[in-house]
């Protein structure tokens, strides 16, 4: 089967998640190819000239596949001139209202439109998130395929064997308004542990953090589902998340992780501190959410989803 990926990047949130499919579907045997393509590396200017040299890269480009798959709304327009068969269009969070957080309204509204306009061009349309799902369909009334983005767990072999530094609490993220960094930045100087910022690093870099931390926490305004989480589980690294967004699918309350309000400063705070302090809670809940991620979410699970998506998508 020949495929096509389109993704501004691929690397981070839902571009890593692109590379880290194409990679498995490759090693299953599938005739992958990547989309690269520059763009103006200034904030408001990113995604517009994406779209556009990625467009003129689509028309210009003879070559024929069984399937494209886009990745996230500025990919869609490389999509909709991509010769294929079929187009697949993911998205992973609701599109306008993270632009809606971070941008003006005149730029929120013109992503309003985008976004209901280019999801009319797919022929599947999937995301990683029941809760994006759900609104998907009440708000625009569109039809989303559920598939959970895999934790490949044997990347973690290359970390080595890592001794915990006493109490550290690590944050793993774009320093971002809708990831919540300021809000962890506040409380920094009253929690009972030293905080490492992960923002602009390798994975592996991040991953070793991680590894080397009592906690992990994830203040995020809103969210689809952070691949951080699933990274946590594995390591077995305790987690306090805000209840936005996907997190809750992964994350039951008191069960495999802490959760508590979006921007409450003071609920994160006592959460984080309460966890740092009680061991025996942090162990049983590093635990639940190992056993979650090793039942659910690893490539030996999901792989065979992935393949019969394609097959069936190709075959219809």
């Amino acid at each position: 089967m020949k495929i096509l990926f389109i993704a501004p990047k691929y690397s981070g949130g839902i571009g890593g998640h692109a590379s880290r499919v194409a990679e498995k579907l490759q090693d299953y045997g599938f005739d992958i190819k990547l989309m690269h393509t520059p763009h103006i590396p200034v904030n408001k200017l990113k995604n517009p000239s994406f779209a556009v040299l990625s467009s003129l890269k689509a028309m210009m480009g003879g070559e024929k596949y069984d399937i494209v798959h886009a990745f996230n709304v500025p990919s869609a327009f490389a999509m909709k001139y991509t010769k294929a068969k079929k187009k697949v269009l993911s998205i992973h969070g609701i599109y306008s209202e993270q632009v809606n957080a971070l941008h003006s309204d005149t730029t929120a509204t013109i992503a309003r439109i985008t976004e209901t306009k280019v999801l009319k061009w797919a022929d599947k349309l999937t995301t990683d998130s029941k809760t994006v799902q759900k609104m998907y369909k009440k708000k625009l009334g569109f039809d989303f395929e559920f598939l959970y983005a895999p934790l490949d767990t044997s990347k973690f072999n290359a970390l080595d064997d890592i001794v915990k530094n006493k109490n550290q609490v690590v944050y793993v993220g774009r320093d971002s308004y809708e990831k919540g960094i300021d809000v962890l930045r506040e409380i920094e100087s009253k929690i009972d542990g030293k905080v490492v910022y992960c923002t602009n690093m390798e994975w592996k870099d991040a991953m070793t953090n991680l590894k080397a931390s009592n906690l992990l926490v994830i203040p995020s305004r809103m969210e689809s589902i952070p691949q951080v989480i699933k990274e946590a589980f594995y390591l077995k690294v305790p987690i306090v998340a805000t209840n936005v967004g996907g997190i809750p699918e992964l994350i039951e309350n008191d069960v495999s992780g802490i959760l508590v309000p979006p921007n409450d400063p003071n609920q994160l705070l006592k959460a984080v501190n309460d966890l740092l302090g009680d061991k025996e809670t942090a162990k049983r809940l590093a635990e639940s959410g190992y056993n979650f991620v090793r039942e659910n979410l690893t490539w030996e699970i999901l792989l065979p989803k992935y393949v019969k998506f394609y097959e069936d998508l190709k075959n219809s």
